[in-house]
C-alpha cells in the first residue's frame, strides 16, 4: 500500500505523520485512495493560493513544458517566464525594489537576503525575534526564534540575537554593529501574531538610524492572503529587503527576495557568483507563478478576501475559541490547551475537514484555505468544526 512504502522509504519530520494517501486534488478539495474527500482549510500551508490544479495554472505550465525546461543555472539566459514574473511582480512593489533574484523554496530566499545584507553594511550581526520561523536551513535556522527547535544543531551562525516582537523596548538593541533586523511581516508559527500600529514603522526607522537593513519574511502572508498584495502593505511601510514564497507558485516550489538594483548588485562581483542557484527562475515554475500572479492581480479575489474572513469568524462564533488571532485568509482559532486543539484537528481530519497546527502556538488550529474558498464552502468547513469543538468538548 502506499502508506506503507511511505511509512518505509520516504523520510519524514515527525514520528507520527498523518500519512493520508493522496490520489488528486481540485480546487479545495483532496480526495485519497479510498476516494474519501477532504474540504481543504490549510492549502498546502497557504501555498494553493488558487485551489488545487488551478485551470490557468495547470494551463501555464502544459505550454511551457511544450517549449523548453531547464536550460541554463540562474542569471545567465533570458528566459520569457522569469523575466515576465520579475518585471510584473516590481510592478506591484515600492519604489525601492526593482530586482527579483528567484530561488528554489522561501528558506533559500532568506538565505540569500542574509547574505546580501551582511555584503552591502560590511557588518555580522543579524537580529530575528523571538518565537518567529524563517526556514529550517542552517542561515534561517540561526534566525529561527525557539531554541527547542535548534538546539541539537549548534554551531550555526555567530553574531545573531533576538528581539521580542512588538515590543518597542527592545529595539534599542539594534546598534550600528546590525546588519539587518528580519521579521515575518505577521508572525506565523507564533500564532498568526499582528504588529502592533507603528510597530514595524519603528523598527525601520531605528534600522534607518543606525545603518541597518530591515527584511520583511512574507512567505506566509504574500500574494493577497490578507487581502493585500502583500502583508506590509497594511502598515505603511517599505522593507530594504522582502522575501516571498508559498503562495506565489500557485503548488509549485519556489521563493525569491527583491531589492533595489544598488543592492542586488552587490551579488553579481567581488566575488562573482555571490549568490547562486541552479534551478531557481525554474522556467517552468516561471510559469506557473506568472499566471498565480495574474490571477491574484487581475481578478477579485483579493477584494473578497475581509468579506470571507468576517464570515468565517462569524460561523466559528463558540464559547470553546478564546479568540481569532491573524487577518484574511490566515487565521487561528485558540483554544484552552493544546491537547484540545490537537483533538479538533485530528478529528476534523477524520470527518472531512483537513486542518493543521502551528509551529509554536499549540493551543492554535491554523485556518489558510484557498483564496478561491466561496462562502458556500467556508459555511460548510466551519460546519464540521463546530460540530467536532462540541463533541470534544461534550457541548
Amino acid at each position: 500500500m502506499l502508506k506503507d512504502d511511505f511509512l518505509k522509504y520516504q523520510a519524514k519530520t515527525t514520528p507520527h505523520p498523518l500519512g493520508i494517501s493522496i490520489a488528486k486534488a481540485k480546487g479545495v478539495y483532496l480526495t485519497d485512495t479510498e476516494g474519501k474527500k477532504y474540504l481543504d482549510f490549510v492549502a498546502g500551508v497557504s501555498a494553493c493560493s488558487l485551489g488545487h490544479c488551478h485551470p490557468k495554472v495547470t494551463r501555464a505550465i502544459r505550454k511551457q513544458s511544450r517549449k523548453y525546461l531547464h536550460l541554463m543555472v540562474y542569471g545567465e539566459f533570458a528566459q520569457a517566464p522569469a523575466v515576465s514574473l520579475c518585471k510584473e511582480l516590481i510592478e506591484l512593489l515600492p519604489d525601492n525594489h526593482e530586482s527579483v533574484y528567484l530561488t528554489n523554496s522561501g528558506t533559500e530566499a532568506i538565505e540569500g537576503a542574509l547574505k546580501l545584507a551582511k555584503r552591502s553594511t560590511g557588518r555580522s550581526e543579524l537580529i530575528g525575534a523571538q518565537n518567529s520561523y524563517h526556514g529550517s536551513t542552517h542561515g534561517a535556522l540561526s534566525l529561527l526564534g525557539s531554541e527547542h527547535q535548534k538546539m541539537r544543531y549548534r554551531p550555526l551562525l555567530p553574531d545573531t540575537k533576538f528581539i521580542r516582537f512588538n515590543e518597542e523596548e527592545d529595539l534599542k538593541e539594534i546598534t550600528t554593529k546590525t546588519a539587518a533586523v528580519i521579521l515575518e511581516t505577521i508572525q506565523g508559527g507564533a500564532g498568526f501574531i499582528l504588529p502592533k500600529e507603528g510597530y514595524l514603522q519603528k523598527v525601520k526607522a531605528r534600522c534607518e538610524a543606525v545603518g541597518a537593513l530591515l527584511i520583511l519574511d512574507e512567505i506566509q502572508p504574500g500574494f493577497g492572503r490578507t487581502g493585500k498584495f502583500f502583508g506590509f502593505e497594511h502598515f505603511n511601510i517599505s522593507p530594504d529587503i522582502l522575501v516571498m514564497g508559498k503562495g506565489m507558485g500557485g503548488g509549485l516550489p519556489v521563493g525569491a527576495f527583491t531589492a533595489s538594483h544598488n543592492l542586488m548588485r552587490l551579488l553579481e562581483d567581488q566575488p562573482k557568483l555571490g549568490h547562486i542557484t541552479t534551478f531557481g527562475g525554474n522556467p517552468l515554475i516561471a510559469a506557473a507563478c506568472l499566471a498565480t500572479l495574474r490571477e491574484i492581480r487581475d481578478s477579485k479575489l483579493m477584494q473578497q478576501i475581509k468579506t470571507k474572513e468576517a464570515l468565517i469568524r462569524k460561523e466559528l462564533e463558540h464559547a470553546a475559541i478564546k479568540e481569532i488571532r491573524g487577518t484574511g485568509l490566515m487565521l487561528a482559532p485558540i483554544f484552552e490547551n493544546s491537547e484540545l486543539a490537537n483533538q479538533i484537528v485530528l478529528k476534523s481530519i477524520d470527518k472531512g475537514l483537513m486542518l493543521f497546527w502551528l509551529l509554536w502556538e499549540k493551543k492554535a488550529v491554523r485556518i489558510s484555505p484557498p483564496l478561491t474558498i466561496t462562502e458556500k464552502e467556508i459555511k460548510k468547513g466551519c460546519a464540521i468544526l463546530k460540530s467536532v469543538i462540541d463533541e470534544v468538548c461534550g457541548c
